[in-house]
């Protein structure tokens, strides 16, 4: 006759054990102690085994039939319920111990050899503040699409759908790590591809001659500092990325042959580049280094001479030029290399050429292991010819760098300030 919680609850502990059956190989003994334990009586091998279920009332009578039949499905393939209990608690304590962020910072340590300083901050950055508060804390494997759907959409709402979409692709790539190590059984980032709508690209703003000719007429009467000015000019003879202008260091620089090569740990592409120096980028170079020669970088922190120029100090300083910011052209420091592109190739320079002398990717990864110094005569010529036409626009100024030399003193005091004044 089957258990009902009436009879549990009248049964009474004697001397010895005694065995309450319910049916099926389910029963409960009753120790001497008052303590009532579920067991299963199965066969396996034509052997008899005992599986502890557990104990009553904390596994009332359903539970316990519950586990039974789950435990009577392991019988019949062969399998014992306790063994399969031992392997279900160390899935767990692994699930527990590989949650989403020791997963997440593994991956990270991983691919920072390959990543520059920047993008890894940029990674970590975003999963501490976006991801890691909602899941980090989560088994891997307990974390669903749900869940990176949410977070997601939490980004984009806030009005940085780029992001949103770096953070799936990331918590992408840490899952398909997750997989590739067996700590996850699928990416469910993966089903989120089309989730986030890409933001229209805006490319950078180029600056026509005229607006060449004004800017270079506003640099010369603008009262920031002259190291900031001298930046400033350097980024439009050169048309490098503003990252790679804000860390040069006087190591880099061959000012006799006119020669300026980027290590390759310091580039987007993660490829050495040469930037060849116009007679005016010596020049200006030249100036600057009675400037801030004695430091290691080209253009120092004021505040933190060990480290280089901040990198709102170039857009700042357009901002209060006027050319970038509200009721402006919308002018960035990035937009000098949109501007010599676009002249360059109106004036017939192979795309090639330019593209090189731009560092843009090089998707023959054999030639891009020897190809810093490549098309080097042509950009050569072609950088001087870039400076050349720049002076053209502006007949007054003969030479870029030669003006307001002598207003450099009140920098010498304070080598390296990057802190504008206001004109």
């Amino acid at each position: 006759m089957s258990l009902t919680d009436a009879k549990i609850r009248a049964s009474k502990p004697g001397p010895k054990p005694s065995k309450l059956a319910d049916g099926g190989g389910l029963y409960l003994e009753v120790r001497p102690s008052g303590a009532k334990l579920w067991r299963y009586r199965y066969r396996i091998a034509s052997k008899e085994n005992i599986f502890a279920i557990g104990e009553y009332p904390e596994i009332s009578l359903a539970e316990a039939r519950s586990e039974l039949a789950k435990a009577r499905v392991l019988v019949k393939q062969g399998l014992h319920p306790s063994h399969n209990r031992q392997a279900e608690r160390l899935r767990n304590v692994s699930g527990n111990a590989n949650t989403f962020e020791a997963v997440a910072n593994e991956w990270i340590s991983k691919k920072a050899n390959g990543w520059t300083p920047y993008y890894q901050r940029q990674v970590q950055g975003f999963l501490k503040a976006d991801v890691l508060p909602h899941i980090g804390k989560l088994p891997i494997r307990k974390v669903t699409s749900a869940h990176l759907l949410e977070i997601i959409r939490r980004i984009e709402d806030r009005g940085a759908a780029t992001v949103a979409l770096l953070v799936r692709q990331w918590s992408s790539a840490i899952f398909r790590y997750a997989v590739a190590t067996l700590r996850a059984d699928s990416d469910p980032a993966a089903a989120l591809r089309g989730a986030i709508h890409r933001p229209k690209v805006e490319h950078r703003k180029a600056l026509s001659p005229d607006q060449i000719a004004d800017f270079v007429k506003a640099l010369e009467s603008y009262g920031g500092y002259r190291t900031t000015v001298i930046a400033l000019h350097l980024m439009l003879l050169t048309f490098v990325r503003t990252v790679e202008l804000r860390k040069a260091l006087w190591s880099e620089f061959d000012l006799d042959r006119g020669k300026w090569r980027i290590p390759a740990d310091r580039m987007k592409m993660r490829e050495t580049h040469i930037v060849p120096l116009s007679r005016q980028a010596v020049v200006l170079l030249k100036e600057l280094k009675t400037y801030t020669g004695g430091r290691d970088f080209l253009f120092p922190n004021y505040r933190s001479p060990k480290d280089c120029m901040t990198a709102t100090t170039l857009n700042r300083a357009l901002e209060r030029m006027g050319f970038n910011g509200k009721d402006s052209i919308g002018f960035s420091a990035h937009g000098f290399r949109a501007t010599a592109s676009t002249i360059l190739n109106e004036k017939g320079y192979r795309s090639e050429v330019i593209e090189r002398q731009l560092a843009h990717a090089e998707r023959d990864k054999v030639r891009a292991a020897y190809n810093h110094a490549e098309y080097l005569g042509e950009r050569t010529e072609m950088m001087q010819t870039w400076a050349d036409y720049i002076a053209t626009l502006l007949p007054e100024i003969v030479e870029l760098g030669n003006v307001r030399g002598s207003e450099g003193a009140a920098d010498a005091a304070v080598p390296g300030h990057q802190t504008e004044r206001r004109p």
